[in-house]
């Protein structure tokens, strides 16, 4: 014969006894409700939406981290590539000018080792631009991979926060005690502090 096992938290077991409490009164009408639970698991339900909403934006953040991270090196790869055809164009350039040395007695050859010259003084002026602008989005995107990286670790910071204060919120309805309640409304304050501050980025 199989049995079903429900799995509860002790929030769920604190906000059960008082409501059992009020329907045993000797006339049947039972005692009034428990504002104080009531009030912490008005304040548990807020944390636990407000933590998940921490979450999300962590990972959201994580995953840009990634990124960005991603492209930076895809670029530093496409500038690597473009160092090394500057590199080769150079080389050209080196042998063109050699020509043109050894062909000063030939007008026609020396011309076209001059023009040669030339041509790849002009290419490798478009290579390195080209080179320069993609080490610049490098720079770019490392700079984004870390602003997001950073912002990813506030919103753990908060969802941490947040999580011990829902935990205190619990400890808090078994035990009855107001300074735990001050507790987690004093960590939940700081959590959603550092919330705000990864939403601003700092």
């Amino acid at each position: 014969m199989s049995e079903e096992f429900e799995v509860r938290g002790p929030h769920d077991e604190a906000l059960e006894h008082p409501g059992h409490a009020g329907h045993a009164g000797p006339e049947g009408h039972g005692a009034p409700p428990d504002s104080f639970a009531g009030r912490i698991a008005v304040m548990t339900a807020v944390l636990a939406t407000i933590g998940a909403i921490f979450s999300y934006q962590g990972g959201s953040t994580e995953g840009l981290a990634l990124f960005y991270k991603n492209e930076a090196a895809i670029r530093k790869t496409e500038a690597a590539n473009q160092w090394s055809y500057y590199q080769a164009k150079g080389e050209k350039e080196n042998l063109a000018e050699l020509g043109a040395a050894l062909t000063a007695s030939d007008p026609k050859a020396h011309a076209k080792f001059s023009a040669d010259v030339e041509k790849y003084v002009q290419q490798k002026q478009d290579i390195m631009a080209k080179a320069q602008a993609l080490e610049k989005s490098v720079e770019e995107a490392d700079k984004m991979s870390e602003e997001q990286l950073h912002r990813h670790h506030r919103w753990a910071q908060a969802t941490t926060l947040t999580q011990i204060a829902i935990s205190l919120a619990a400890i808090t309805l078994l035990t009855r005690r107001r300074w735990l309640q001050v507790a987690a409304y004093g960590v939940a304050g700081v959590g959603a502090l550092v919330g705000v501050a990864a939403f601003l980025g700092l």
